[in-house]
């Protein structure tokens, strides 16, 4: 209870107040003013089409159908007057065009003057159906428009009909007509029996005769077969002789040829013989001197051997004496490095002794006056400078010293790679030393080859002059061989020809033959058939007359009007009235109450305060309990209101009125908690927000046109936004009576509601902190 009496105080300063009083009574109005409105104003818009004008134009000529005159025109005009479901205006052309450009009229309909005649064509090679000229004037009014288009296929189907009935009219005089035809039929069709027993017995005597003529003739096409197969082998033989004999003509001739180059050849092969011979005496004569040469470099490799092992003596011994002198000027250096220590010794005291006599006599002017003094002191210096230039020969000696040891090293190093290289030279030397002497081995080798080359070369120049005598030889009796294959193609090209004749000849007689023999078995059988089918003629003529004067019999109709209205118009509509909307009003009716109560909750957001108190010490908790029976009471209000107006005030019919006062009561909690959830958190942005869903709900919820005419990109939103799911549930609970279907829409609603009411609480909870600490703290710096 306390946290309720935050709301009191503020119902209480709403009430004593006209200024905020009057405003909140107004908006409870604002549902039924936005919907009720438009729903009053367009309840039932389709029980008033009588006084929407249509004018009405007949030109038609009228025409004329098997002797009936046809005037579709005329009729049509009588079925409008007759119809009272549009103000029918009955006018001229010229009356009809200045009434549509006055917009007097939504429509003209014009009936030209060949509508009946063309009614007329539906017998001919090419009909042409009748044209009914219709002009909506969209630009007045689209949906009256919209609204003629359903009213001229409703014409245009009573005008169907009425011609529809004029051809049944004259079809069923003709299939009277056609009934005395075939009984006339039936009779000649009994005449045409008697014709076919005569012919039936000429029949079987042409199938008697043809059959000995296809007997003849078989025997003659037997007797053709042995000389045909006879003539075929002749035939066959002489064409395999033919082509022997021009391959064998054809293949001397190529042998002949490759004879003549195969002697050529020969002779090349001999001449080549001879310049081979002489080429490998040459090539002997080289390897003889190549031998000579290699043992001549065998020596030499020898000698070569002996000086380098003498000079890897001599490096070895090189290597032992740098050695020795290595470590002499080493001991020099050392020794020098002594005595250039000690000569600085004696410098400094020399140095000191010629300063100390130099200060003896600059504190004794008698003793300076002293020629021995003098002298002495002259000597002292003399000494001193001595011994300074002896130091510093002394130390150039020592740093020479320390040179020569460094450059005794490197030639001791130097020795050392100069007698390892003498090793490898005379290691090297050997190996050429055993080289040599494979090489003095391989040219004997080779010369003894070359030789052996020699003599063969020469039998083989002797065998090419043989070779080539008898290839010329050959070649002279394989020219006669091929004059004679020639010979023998060309006869047997003969023989080819002849027996080619001879077997055409053959064929086409074994040919006419067979035809004949086919001929006549074909005419045999055909006689047969021919007998078949006249018996069949004779049997069918006598089943037709007996069909034909059956037809006869039934095709005898007794026409009156009822079969001709049947023809006209065979099928009849029976509407199931089960989901039938009674009017335009009650089938809008969940769009617009959806509509007018998510408008009332924004507008209501503009009137209630969403964040304030008229308690300014209220806690977060109690601002919420407060303004949610606000807004609750606010969404209660408005839900009775317009529920009750649009039952009793508009007379809208409903499954049932506890729960249709039900519904719309969660229908507008869900919305006014959705609404004052976002203004709550944004303020004037949450009020954008929700003109943007309404803007998108108005597109999206199936309220007018199915949701499946809407563009694709916007039907993934439609199961998202909630006046989708408050519109199935008042077409349940208003049209069909399916109540799951409302309580399923009501529960979506309430999670819509549930989910709004935990954020705005959370809003309080947590602001409403902040700014109890930010009063606190502005209290407390006054």
């Amino acid at each position: 209870m306390k946290s309720l009496s935050v709301f009191f105080k503020d119902l209480g300063t709403a009430v004593k107040n006209p200024k905020v009083l009057i405003p909140i009574i107004a908006i409870m109005f604002i549902p039924i003013i936005y919907s009720g409105i438009y729903l009053a104003a367009f309840w039932d818009p389709y029980g008033h089409l009588d006084r929407l004008p249509i004018a009405v134009v007949n030109q038609d000529q009228g025409a004329e159908l098997e002797g009936k005159q046809l005037h579709v025109g005329e009729d049509l005009v009588k079925e409008l007057k007759d119809n009272k479901e549009f103000d029918w205006q009955f006018v001229s052309k010229d009356q009809a065009r200045k009434g549509m450009k006055d917009n007097k009229y939504y429509m003209t309909i014009t009936i030209p003057e060949n509508f009946s005649t063309q009614a007329t064509t539906l017998m001919d090679d090419e009909p042409k159906p009748a044209e009914l000229v219709y002009e909506p004037n969209a630009s007045y009014n689209f949906v009256a428009s919209q609204i003629g288009n359903s009213a001229i296929k409703e014409i245009r189907a009573k005008v169907s009909s009425k011609v529809t009935e004029a051809y049944a009219d004259s079809l069923l005089d003709q299939v009277s007509k056609l009934s005395d035809g075939i009984a006339k039929a039936g009779e000649g069709a009994g005449e045409l029996h008697s014709g076919a027993g005569d012919l039936d017995e000429g029949a079987a005597t042409l199938k008697e005769n043809l059959a000995k003529l296809a007997n003849g003739t078989l025997e003659l096409k037997d007797g053709l077969s042995p000389l045909t197969k006879g003539v075929s082998e002749l035939h066959s033989g002489a064409s395999r002789l033919k082509q022997g004999s021009s391959d064998l003509s054809s293949g001397l001739g190529q042998l002949q040829a490759a004879g003549t180059k195969l002697a050529a050849g020969a002779d090349q092969a001999s001449e080549g013989s001879g310049k081979l011979v002489d080429g490998l005496q040459g090539s002997l004569d080289g390897a003889k001197k190549l031998n000579q040469g290699l043992v001549s470099s065998e020596a030499g490799s020898e000698r070569l051997l002996v000086g380098l092992q003498s000079a890897e003596d001599g490096s070895a011994k090189l290597s032992a004496g740098l050695q020795s002198s290595e470590q002499g000027s080493a001991k020099l250096e050392s020794g020098l490095a002594s005595a250039a220590d000690a000569s600085g010794q004696v410098a400094d005291g020399a140095k000191g002794v010629a300063d100390g006599l130099k200060q003896l006599a600059q504190a004794s002017p008698e003793l300076a006056q002293n020629p021995a003094v003098q002298k002495l002191l002259q000597a002292s210096e003399a000494v001193a400078q001595g011994s300074a230039k002896l130091h510093d020969g002394q130390q150039q000696l020592a740093q020479g010293a320390a040179a020569l040891h460094d450059g005794q090293q490197q030639l001791v190093q130097g020795a050392a790679a100069l007698h390892d290289g003498q090793q490898q030279l005379v290691q090297g030397a050997a190996a050429l030393h055993d080289g040599q002497q494979q090489l003095v081995q391989g040219s004997s080798q080779l010369a003894a080859g070359q030789q052996q080359l020699v003599d063969g070369a020469k039998s083989l120049q002797s065998g090419q002059n043989q070779l080539s005598a008898g290839l010329k030889q050959f070649n002279a009796k394989l020219g006669e061989a091929a004059q004679g294959g020639q010979q023998l193609a060309q006869g047997a090209g003969q023989l080819d020809n002849g027996s080619s004749q001879l077997l055409a000849g053959v064929n086409k007689l074994s040919s006419g033959v067979t035809t004949l023999a086919d001929g006549s078995v074909k005419l045999d059988d055909g006689a047969g058939k021919l007998k078949e089918g006249i018996d069949k003629i004779n049997d069918g003529s006598n089943e037709l007359a007996y069909k034909l004067n059956d037809a006869a019999d039934r095709a005898s109709i007794n026409k009156t009007d009822a079969m001709v209205d049947m023809f006209a118009d065979p099928v009849q509509t029976a509407e199931n009235t089960s989901e039938k909307v009674p009017n335009y009003g009650t089938g809008l009716t969940p769009y617009f109450m959806s509509l007018g109560l998510f408008v009332g909750a924004l507008i209501s957001t503009i009137v209630l305060k969403v964040r304030e108190s008229s308690v300014p010490e209220a806690s977060g908790w109690n601002l919420f309990v407060s303004r949610t029976f606000a807004f609750g009471g606010m969404a209660l209000f408005q839900s009775l209101i317009l529920t009750t107006i649009i039952l009793y005030g508009l007379g809208l019919e409903v499954q049932s009125v506890p729960l249709f006062y039900l519904y719309t009561f969660l229908v507008s909690l869900a919305f006014i908690f959705l609404v004052q959830m976002l203004v709550t958190w944004f303020d004037m942005p949450g009020r954008f927000i929700v003109i943007l869903a309404l803007t998108f709900q108005l597109a999206t919820s199936g309220g007018t046109f199915p949701i499946e005419l809407i563009p694709d990109w916007l039907k993934p939103l439609s199961p998202l936004l909630p006046m989708t799911h408050s519109i199935l549930g008042y077409k349940s609970v208003i049209s069909t009576g399916d109540y799951s279907v409302m309580w399923h829409q009501a529960g979506i609603l309430a999670i819509y509601g549930g989910v709004s009411i935990v954020l705005t609480a959370l809003y309080f909870l947590f602001k409403g902190k902040k700014n109890q600490k930010a009063q606190a703290a502005e209290t407390a710096a006054v």
